[in-house]
């Protein structure tokens, strides 16, 4: 190595601190909020008041019904506490305390230490004695002037012909109370005096058996490094996490926040939540990690909650007895996190996939949003709910469809609907396409378009409850599926919105095509990878969004993605068939003061013909010019579209297939000619099978 080259050390070392430095270095710090976080939310100090305001309440009368039996002890107590008194006040008189130090002194020999003590003890009693006496004294007069005071006493007052009668006069009210209150008092304090130690004047109002403990960073620590984790396990290499901030309070548990080890991501901790839990010695659906939106990938918020999330009473929907929504530019309560604080949602400019198994709280999330909108005077509300169970029959008051049941004829009122709002969609482009830059900025609707009557661009929200009925559908499935995927990636500008929800989320349930458009899903309990990923994203449970650990107890408690930067832990608010027959009536007074009431609500049932039966009105039409016995399917479909285009210009001939079927007409290959003359053999029908088709149904109506 030459001699001339210089070396440069790697690490230059600290360099020298300055004003500047140290400024950059503190603006770039988080600030802890000078206002607790439960104090800060208005939802959350309203609902800490409510339950101080109840636990008071609770307290109070609680005490007051037992205060007799509290009385009779102060009473049976008040002897033996007069006793310890004198006693206590004897000893304290005649300085009991410094006997044992002159009882040493005498045992020692030490005479003038013992002089010396006595002659101490004898001014100490002379002083005390003094004291004593004059408080004796005090209280012996005060009594006895008290009691003087409230004797009555003897007046004269003029009688009959002039002579002074002498009379009782009774003693000022406030003289009888005050003797009360010193008679009172002076029991209670000492019978309080002479309470034996084991004993409680007053029985305790609140049990608590299994307070849960504080949370520590010593805890915190074990937990995190029984993870498994090689680079934050006990290994000589491995590191400890560090806490950024004191472990706090934060609503009804306590938050810590922490960062990982280097190379660690929050990932890996909460894709080990249930380790993480043991570790804490805490039920699973207490403990919450998460990451913190604004840090780096290590850095973890932890969230314990002082009891399981699925323990917590549910709240009340804010909405439930006043209040409204604005589909468009407006937001609505859906649910609560782990700290009770109320998470909101939107559907503007989204659509929404709820999945979980049979009884996981499904139905409970899709009431909310379909109320929401029904509180929205504005929104056109379509509903098709494919259980069977009447689960949303209350909102048959302000919808504009209608349909309940898992028969043919429900499913294809709901394809029907999805049909008529991919036409609503283009026409709605078409419209919002024409309007000034200034009116629509994004070319999109605007709020202000949507709550302008008559503009035609109104939200509209179709809800499919139990959608696999309709997807897996063998003749209307594929056909559902391509619509609303249509639907899905076209209808969110022009205020068009789907709310899909299935209790069997996979491929062929929720076409991938449908799953993989939608930005709002709320996913609760599910068995599997495929199902959580389906209905929460691809990656979700590698990440640790795992609506798979959830139990039967957690019924309402789902994951939810898309209200927010980061994945949220939401319990929905839950509102039974009664609660949901109230905000409905209450959502139909407000659209009849509105105007806004159509279609189903109104009784124009002719608005909402069944797919089957409109098919059909519509073959008869064209069948009555049409005479030959064969006729090919695409002969019919022209046909269909110079008479309805709006209902049939996108239907091919396996669509029309498809319809066909349910109604008893068969398709097959027939012999027809082109229009050049030249025959062929395509798929068509038969003029007997369309005409006895249309003749059975008449039959069923006129029967």
């Amino acid at each position: 190595m030459s001699d001339d080259i210089e070396l440069v050390p790697v690490d230059q070392g600290p360099e020298p601190k300055t004003i500047y430095g140290t400024a950059l270095t503190v603006r770039d710090t988080e600030r802890r909020p000078i206002v607790p976080a439960y104090l800060r939310n208005r939802d959350e100090a309203r609902q800490l008041a409510r339950w101080l305001a109840r636990f008071g309440a609770h307290v109070t009368l609680y005490h007051l019904t037992r205060s007799p039996k509290y009385a009779l002890r102060l009473v049976w107590w008040a002897p033996r506490g007069l006793m310890l008194l004198l006693f206590h006040a004897g000893q304290w008189v005649f300085d009991a305390e410094a006997a044992p130090l002159r009882a040493n002194a005498v045992t020692r020999g030490e005479i003038n230490e013992y002089m010396t003590l006595s002659k101490q003890r004898n001014r100490r009693v002379k002083q005390r004695a003094i004291i004593t006496g004059a408080v004796v004294s005090a209280l012996v007069t005060g009594m006895v002037l008290l009691w003087w005071a409230g004797s009555p006493a003897t007046v004269e007052v003029p009688g009959a012909g002039g002579r002074p009668v002498q009379v009782l006069q009774p003693a000022p009210v406030w003289i009888g109370w005050a003797q009360t209150v010193l008679l009172v008092g002076i029991v209670a304090a000492l019978g309080r005096y002479g309470r034996p130690r084991d004993r409680r004047v007053t029985d305790p109002a609140t049990v608590t058996p299994s307070a849960p403990p504080r949370l520590t960073p010593d805890v915190v620590t074990r937990a995190l490094q029984a993870l498994g984790i090689s680079a934050m396990s006990t290994g000589p290499k491995a590191q400890a996490p560090a806490f950024v901030a004191p472990i706090t309070r934060d609503g009804p548990g306590w938050r810590a926040d922490v960062d990982l080890p280097h190379g660690v991501t929050v990932a890996d901790v909460m894709e080990r939540r249930d380790r993480l839990a043991s570790g804490l010695r805490r039920p699973l659906s207490s403990v919450w990690p998460e990451a913190a939106a604004e840090q780096h990938a290590g850095r973890l918020i932890l969230w314990v909650g002082d009891q399981p999330l699925n323990k917590v009473k549910a709240a009340a929907w804010p909405l439930a007895r006043a209040g409204g929504v604005q589909i468009v530019g407006g937001v609505f309560p859906f649910g609560t996190d782990q700290r009770q604080r109320t998470v909101k949602v939107s559907l503007e400019e989204t659509n929404a996939l709820i999945g979980a198994l049979p009884g996981g709280g499904k139905t409970a999330a899709v009431r909310v949003l379909a109320l929401a909108a029904a509180l929205d005077v504005h929104c056109e509300l379509r509903i098709g709910e494919h259980k069977g169970s009447g689960d949303l029959e209350a909102l048959e008051l302000v919808a504009y469809r209608y349909s309940s049941g898992v028969d043919d004829e429900a499913l294809a009122e709901t394809l029907a609907s999805l049909r008529e709002l991919l036409e609503e969609v283009g026409r709605r482009a078409k419209v919002v396409s024409k309007l000034p830059r200034n009116v629509v900025p994004d070319k999109k609707v605007t709020p202000e378009l949507a709550a302008k009557k008559g503009s035609g661009l109104h939200p509209i929200v179709q809800v499919i409850d139990e959608a696999q009925e309709l997807f897996t559908h063998p003749d209307m499935g594929k056909e559902a599926g391509e619509l609303a995927e249509r639907i899905i990636k076209r209808g969110r500008a022009f205020a068009v919105y789907l709310v899909i929800a299935t209790q069997r989320p996979d491929a062929k349930s929720v076409p991938t095509g449908v799953s993989g458009n939608v930005g709002l899903r709320f996913c609760l309990r599910v068995t599997g990878q495929i199902e959580n990923d389906l209905v929460l994203g691809t990656s979700a449970y590698k990440n640790g969004i795992r609506a798979t650990t959830f139990t039967p107890s957690d019924r309402g408690i789902g994951y939810l993605v898309g209200a927010g930067d980061e994945p949220q832990v939401v319990r929905t608010f839950y509102l039974d068939s009664v609660a949901a027959q109230k905000v409905a009536e209450r959502a139909r007074a407000a659209r009849e003061v509105a105007g806004t009431i159509t279609g189903y609500a109104a009784g124009h049932r002719e608005e909402t013909l069944t797919p089957a039966a409109q098919l059909l009105d519509d073959l008869a039409v064209i069948f009555a010019t049409i005479t030959d016995r064969r006729v090919w399917s695409e002969t019919v479909l022209a046909k269909l579209a110079e008479h309805a285009p709006s209902r049939y210009a996108d239907w091919t001939p396996e669509t029309l297939a498809a319809a066909l079927k349910p109604l008893g007409i068969s398709t097959g290959q027939v012999w027809g000619k082109t229009s050049g003359g030249a025959g062929a053999n395509r798929r068509g029908v038969t003029r007997a099978d369309v005409l006895a088709a249309i003749e059975n149904t008449h039959r069923k109506i006129t029967a």
